[in-house]
């Protein structure tokens, strides 16, 4: 049985600037989940912060690291593939958090592979650790409103009504992230997507 650990990475760009926009809420989703292990995020080689601990629910009680890569989003592949080498996960078993604009607020789908939609975050890591056969939880951020340029719109902080309901929706995601490592893809798959539609 493989001692490596469960690996779930949130994607963001780093500093204050840019913590409260929708870009970074997997981010938010993977500070939740290491608060709820009770663990802190520490630099890890210089290239992400990292959180180790065991989560309630964990498969077998393995160990999970929480990431948030070092790099802005679009350079993202070269610390996520650092990660990997370094705790000997392989991609296909790592779980990768990020903001989705095809779907509307507050949603959470949960998927393997596919294409990236446009989103450079995950274009970096495919390229980096050269597959697109990772899992993923997909928080839905929505469309930018009127002709604003999506490129803009992901930086932008959540809106005031959005905000009432943003930690429900990253509570949800946490949720969901735990169960890809529980209970596999189809399960958590046929529980997520019924909650959030």
């Amino acid at each position: 049985m493989s001692s490596a650990p469960h690996l779930v990475i949130g994607l963001g760009n780093p500093g204050p600037k840019y913590a409260a926009t929708r870009h970074n809420v997997g981010f938010a989703v993977v500070e939740l989940l290491a608060e709820r292990a009770g663990e802190r995020f520490r630099p890890h080689r210089g290239v992400a912060d990292v959180a180790e601990g065991r989560l309630d629910g964990a498969h077998d009680g393995a160990r999970v690291v929480l990431a948030k890569p070092r790099s802005y989003m679009n350079l993202s592949g070269g610390p996520v593939a650092g990660v990997l080498r370094y705790y000997r996960v392989a991609p296909t078993d790592m779980v990768v958090v990020h903001d989705e604009l095809d779907l509307p607020f507050g949603t959470v789908r949960l998927k393997r592979g596919g294409g990236e939609g446009g989103h450079n975050g995950l274009r970096s890591i495919s390229q980096s650790v050269g597959t697109k056969d990772y899992l993923r939880v997909r928080f839905g951020i929505g469309r930018p409103p009127g002709r604003m340029d999506p490129a803009d719109y992901v930086l932008r902080p959540f809106a005031a009504a959005e905000r009432t309901e943003l930690a429900l929706a990253v509570d949800l995601a946490a949720d969901a992230a735990l169960a890809l490592l529980t209970d596999g893809l189809e399960a958590a798959q046929n529980r997520f997507h019924a909650l959030s539609s």
